[in-house]
């Protein structure tokens, strides 16, 4: 398993508009090979946006970056400088913590 945090800021779209593209594009993201879940984000006051995705693995999101739907988003009128940060899952102590689900 491996996680990915994705952020940008909003330019020129108001939350309203952003929450109507991300509910259109949810389905390609929910088709992404690899991906076991993505939860939006949303913090209004700082004008910060994005997900934490769930990959398989590594390959996986690094397929994702590679691809057609990433570099949409990072060419997206209204979106800001889209910084992606990954992360390795420690497996045992997130079972523990029910982190697989």
């Amino acid at each position: 398993m491996h996680i990915q945090i994705v952020t940008f800021e909003l330019h020129g779209i108001d939350e309203a508009g952003y929450q109507a593209q991300a509910e259109a594009v949810a389905p390609a993201f929910a088709a992404l090979p690899g991906l076991r879940a993505k939860v939006w984000l949303a913090d209004p006051g700082t004008n910060t946006y994005g997900g934490v995705y769930t990959w398989d693995d590594r390959a996986a999101m690094e397929t994702y970056l590679a691809g057609e739907l990433f570099r949409g988003l990072q060419a997206t009128p209204g979106i800001g400088t889209v910084v992606s940060r990954d992360f390795a899952v420690l497996e045992e102590p997130t079972k523990l913590t029910r982190g697989g689900h």
